[in-house]
């Protein structure tokens, strides 16, 4: 379905070194994610036990918007900050909704 929701879970663990630099870039990147119209969450954390490891929690309204958020320039320039701080692959989970009736 083209209006299904993309769903995403990325974990990228980052160097050390390279921490505050990826921290400044997220918080320019952030406000401008967030005000897409197509983007209905997208939270950046870390985990608890490993605060070098960062976890990225996305939804977008369609495959459609996604593709939008992708092709923005700020999201390149997020990407690029993003892969040279990694200290390896990002493991990128892809989820469904998982639709149940509440009575």
């Amino acid at each position: 379905m083209t209006n299904e929701k993309v769903i995403m879970l990325i974990e990228a663990k980052i160097q050390p070194q390279h921490r505050a630099e990826l921290v400044e870039a997220a918080r320019q990147y952030l406000p401008l994610v967030r005000a897409e119209s197509g983007v209905e969450a997208f939270y950046l954390t870390v985990r608890k036990d490993d605060p070098n490891t960062f976890v990225f929690y996305e939804i977008y309204r369609s495959q459609a918007a996604q593709d939008f958020h992708l092709q923005q320039e700020f999201t390149k320039k997020f990407l690029a900050v993003l892969k040279s701080a990694q200290a390896g692959e990002r493991v990128r989970t892809n989820l469904v909704e998982l639709m149940i009736s509440v009575s």
